[in-house]
């Protein structure tokens, strides 16, 4: 067999009981996602934020990050539900690069999955602890949910796993609000189909257990752009591109129709810049038509410390080694131009 086994991990029970969530961490989480999910249902009109760093790649600078947006949060929270983006696995295209914090808890040494469960674990928690954000990871490998459930606010299914039938079975079984991104090929019916099995019911094998799950009402769409088959990036966050989307919720039976608009990746063709000009453009489709207003309920906005990237290893503190991001000064001004357009 061409694979060697280095260690036996813990099981996530096991990691929990060694870094416990307090009484208090659980209320935050728990007050938290009441807040969200009555977003959802309609009956709270604020709009959702999910915006932060596209990795997490050190725990300073995000925790920096999240201090920074705690004090914005606080002044904006009539209108806006902030989630931040603690991305701890990180999909690569080709198969190469940095994989995200859970690989590689520090970026310039070899991987070590042990330290980084619990590098990430511990990050997840002191965002709860010390700053009362429950935050947002994206979910690239299904069997690791557990270690993190018990911290979440919101979980982002990519646009490379949204077809895979283990990662909609285990959202079926999530708590929490769980976003299911268009493919790349910007196919529509996939996402929509992966939205319709996270929120029924299934029977499934999970971490070696016949699990049973009861569906996740709060399973939604996000459109994030596409690749067409020439490799160039296209949008499809515009007025027609969200009708479309309305439509096909119309034409379904399922529950709590929602819509985030992923403003980076292929929407903006990777320039973290176009970000802000998209949120306008799809804020005015929003006010334009009713029935966009109820069904779009916020974006995911991926932003740092320091305005674009830099390689891994570079010596910039809070600069993205991974995906441009927007800087903070444009960040805060972003957030403040929303709650003005609300």
């Amino acid at each position: 067999m061409n694979m060697i086994f280095e260690r036996k991990l813990e099981i996530p029970m096991e990691v929990k009981k060694r870094f416990p969530v307090s009484k208090e961490m659980e209320q935050t989480v728990e007050k938290r996602q009441a807040e969200l999910q009555s977003i959802f249902r309609g009956e709270s009109g604020k709009l959702i934020l999910v915006i932060g760093p596209c990795s997490a790649d050190r725990a300073d600078s995000v925790l920096d990050y999240i201090g920074r947006l705690r004090l914005v949060q606080d002044k904006v929270a009539d209108k806006i539900f902030i989630i931040p983006r603690i991305y701890t696995n990180k999909p690569r295209t080709s198969g190469d690069g940095y994989k995200g914090l859970l690989h590689q808890p520090d970026p310039n040494e070899k991987p070590d999955l042990y330290k980084g469960i619990i590098a990430t674990r511990d990050l997840h928690m002191r965002a709860v602890r010390d700053y009362g954000f429950s935050c947002a990871d994206e979910m690239l490998y299904p069997e690791n949910h557990k270690y993190l459930d018990d911290l979440l606010a919101y979980v982002a299914v990519g646009a490379r796993s949204v077809e895979d039938q283990q990662h909609r079975l285990t959202a079926s079984g999530i708590e929490v609000p769980v976003g299911m991104k268009n493919p790349t090929s910007g196919d529509f019916s996939i996402m929509m189909n992966a939205i319709r099995t996270a929120q029924h019911k299934h029977t499934f094998i999970y971490r070696g257990w016949a699990a049973h799950s009861l569906g996740n009402p709060y399973a939604h769409a996000i459109l994030r752009g596409y690749t067409n088959k020439h490799g160039n990036m296209l949008p499809n966050y515009h007025y027609e591109d969200l009708m479309k989307v309305y439509e096909l919720y119309q034409k379904s039976d399922l529950v709590n129709p929602a819509l985030l608009i992923d403003t980076n990746h292929a929407n903006s063709g990777k320039d973290p810049f176009e970000q802000p000009r998209i949120v306008r453009e799809v804020l005015t489709c929003r006010k334009y038509n009713a029935d966009l207003k109820g069904l779009i309920k916020g974006f995911m906005v991926e932003s740092y410390l320091e305005d674009g990237n830099q390689p891994v290893g570079g010596k910039c503190y809070g600069k993205s080694i991974t995906d441009a991001c927007l800087g903070w000064d444009k960040t805060e001004r972003l957030i403040y131009d929303i709650a003005e357009m609300l």
